[in-house]
């Protein structure tokens, strides 16, 4: 099925590794015009040359940098369609363990990572015929995890911010929608077996990691199976659909 991205343009935040990565390649892939930006410019740089890729240095907490950011893909592309806040990461804290400056570096992340990139491209989004933003989330939004108390908190928060911006952004025409991951291996799940340098080899010791974390499907969740499910939704072809959560866990949640 042709998705409809020829010819229309996405930025990814955090393109550079994990999920943001798969979901640059998979855009492509469609046709679409890709910028994307991160912290360092030697995982950027390892995305390659292609004429349909915008990359850039960005910190999405600087609100100067993600603006420069955004001009410079009117500027390459004339436009933007897509949006996909993607930049993040975990914090392993209990709550006995936070400092408040961990509290507030949590939110700001989670927050600013949103409101920073959207502020920016909404004047483009506007223009789009087919405008849509995808946040990328996490199932601890709905299920916090103790030992990821600063997050679960953040993802939670964030998830009501886009059910709120999808009201709120419908008579522009622009959809907002989020996903939601579980444990999906971008590469860190492998470096810690390796480094416990147990006798299970990768597959069998990860089967005994999703056993213990209650996943169904049994494996941890691979990059390029979330990028589908973003990709899927950034799609004129979703036209109809906004304010609403695709989990992509492999069955973790227990909710119904």
């Amino acid at each position: 099925m042709d998705l409809g991205f020829t010819g229309r343009t996405v930025l990814v935040t955090g393109g550079s590794s994990g999920v943001g990565r798969a979901t640059v390649r998979m855009l492509l892939d469609e046709g679409a015009q890709v910028a994307t930006c991160g912290r360092r410019p030697e995982p950027l740089a390892a995305l390659g040359d292609h004429d349909r890729l915008h990359t850039a240095v960005c910190d999405i907490r600087d609100p100067e940098a993600v603006r420069r950011l955004v001009d410079g893909v009117q500027d390459r592309f004339g436009g933007l369609d897509g949006l996909v806040n993607n930049a993040g990461q975990s914090r392993m804290k209990p709550f006995a363990a936070c400092t408040t400056a961990d509290w507030r570096d949590e939110l700001e992340l989670k927050f600013d990572g949103v409101l920073n990139p959207l502020h920016a491209a909404l004047p483009l989004l506007r223009a789009s015929d087919a405008p849509a933003v995808v946040n990328v989330n996490a199932v601890l939004a709905r299920e916090p995890s103790p030992r990821l108390i600063t997050t679960s908190a953040a993802r939670a928060g964030l998830l009501n911010l886009s059910k709120s911006l999808s009201r709120e952004l419908a008579p522009d025409g622009i959809r907002v929608n989020s996903v939601c991951l579980g444990l999906v291996d971008t590469g860190q799940w492998e470096r810690r077996h390796r480094a416990e340098g147990g006798p299970l080899d990768y597959d069998r010791w990860q089967a005994v990691l999703a056993a213990d974390r209650g996943i169904a499907l049994g494996r941890l969740g691979r990059a390029e199976e979330v990028a589908y499910a973003v990709t899927g939704l950034l799609s004129p072809r979703a036209s109809y659909i906004t304010g609403t959560s695709i989990d992509v866990c492999g069955g973790i949640g227990r909710g119904i």
